[in-house]
Parts: C-alpha cells; structure tokens; sequence
C-alpha cells in the first residue's frame, strides 16, 4: 500500500503540466539564445572596454612608507627566498625594506 502510495504521488510530482507541456522543449531555447546574444554578449564587449580601451594606462605605485606594522616577517615563506609572497609584484609589492627596483 505504501509503495502504490509513493509511486502515485511521484506520478503526479513529475508529470509535465501546464502550458510548458504544450511549448516543447524549444520554447526556453530561443528565448535564452536571444538574451544570450542581446545582453550577454554586449555586456563583454562593454567590460572588454572598460578594461582595455579606457583603462590602458599602468597604476602609480604608491609611495613606500616604512610602516612597523606592515610587512612584517615571524618566519620565512616556504617557497623561494622566504621574503618575497607567493604571488609576488615587484613593480607594486614592497619588501620590508622597500621596493625592489
């Protein structure tokens, strides 16, 4: 009685009703193609834009000010010399000691 039970109510949980049943599978396709090509791809091009065409110029390195707190060293890292970061910049990245170039 309890399996009956279960399958009927699984029957009518994953049964295809409404009008998407009578749109096909066709019907969300070519609605989310023409978002796709009318907002997704111009909201690249603008990012590509803002990101390469007005911004082309390098950041100024900020002037380094020898800060006690800041760039402190307990221990070595355990890659490379132990001073530098793992992603480490030596255009905008200070050492402790300053900045390498």
């Amino acid at each position: 009685m309890a399996s009956r039970l279960t399958a009927g109510i699984a029957r009518r949980f994953f049964a295809v009703q409404g009008p998407s049943a009578q749109a096909g599978v066709h019907g969300g396709t070519k609605k989310w193609k023409m978002i796709s090509l009318l907002v997704a791809l111009p909201g690249v091009a603008v990012g590509y834009i803002n990101a390469f065409v007005l911004h082309c110029s390098h950041p100024e390195r900020p002037e380094f000010v020898p800060y006690p707190y800041l760039r402190m060293r307990t221990k070595k890292f355990p890659w490379g010399d132990g001073n530098h970061s793992l992603f480490h910049n030596p255009h905008l990245n200070a050492l402790p000691d300053g900045y390498e170039n």
